[in-house]
């Protein structure tokens, strides 16, 4: 056994008390190594249930934050997913080990070529690019579904242009303190828009986010 499978085990359990179902989703998060996407000395910490620093003034999110996001995003396997803030690259692993074919942004280049190496390592194909995700990838539009790993002053009406129809947008939404997670299903011109409270991200800067 590993050094880290028992802790890796009590994540699962826990996220699983704290209502996660989606077998798919489990069954990722009890693959991916998320210690190999934290950086020293946070490794200790890696599957506590909170975000830790990686560097650059940004976090990797706490794992029950990564499985309700992922969660509400209903991924399907072959879908084409459009991440927002690479960072660590753990969100991206996530994705790419449910079977997603997976698109990554990062504006910080150190931490994306810090990511990439840790995902080619493990050998997660993703397609990544450094620059503002708050204008999407219109290149590779449109996305089943697009997911946002920091928090934005409002949605960005960019990011709704590239989702396919019944496709959706995840994003925490809200001040600099405190988000809400908005979960917006394209429904033809139209959104379904739902919203769960209480959730804390670093802001998501660039030009549809804050300055």
């Amino acid at each position: 056994m590993g050094r880290f499978d028992l802790d890796r085990e009590d994540m699962i359990a826990l996220l699983k008390d704290r209502g996660i179902s989606d077998a798919r989703l489990l069954r990722a998060m009890a693959s991916v190594e998320r210690h190999l996407f934290v950086p020293e000395p946070f490794t200790q910490r890696s599957y506590e249930d909170s975000a830790l620093p990686i560097g650059k003034g940004q976090t990797i999110s706490q794992p029950y934050t990564v499985a309700f996001m992922t969660q509400a995003l209903g991924v399907r396997e072959r879908d084409r997913i459009l991440e927002i803030g690479t960072g660590s690259g753990y969100q991206a692993a996530i994705l790419c080990e449910m079977g997603a074919r997976v698109f990554s942004i990062e504006r910080n280049l150190e931490l994306l070529a810090t990511a990439r190496k840790t995902l080619d390592r493990l050998g997660y194909r993703i397609a990544t690019k450094g620059g503002d995700g708050t204008i999407g990838w219109n290149e590779y539009s449109p996305f089943d579904g697009i997911i946002v790993t920091a928090g934005a002053p409002d949605v960005p009406e960019s990011l709704l242009k590239q989702i396919v129809d019944g496709g959706k947008l995840v994003i925490p939404v809200g001040d600099l303190e405190m988000q809400n997670l908005i979960v917006c299903t394209r429904r033809g011109e139209a959104f379904d828009r739902t919203e769960v409270h209480g959730f804390k991200f670093v802001p998501l800067v660039g030009k549809m986010g804050w300055k």
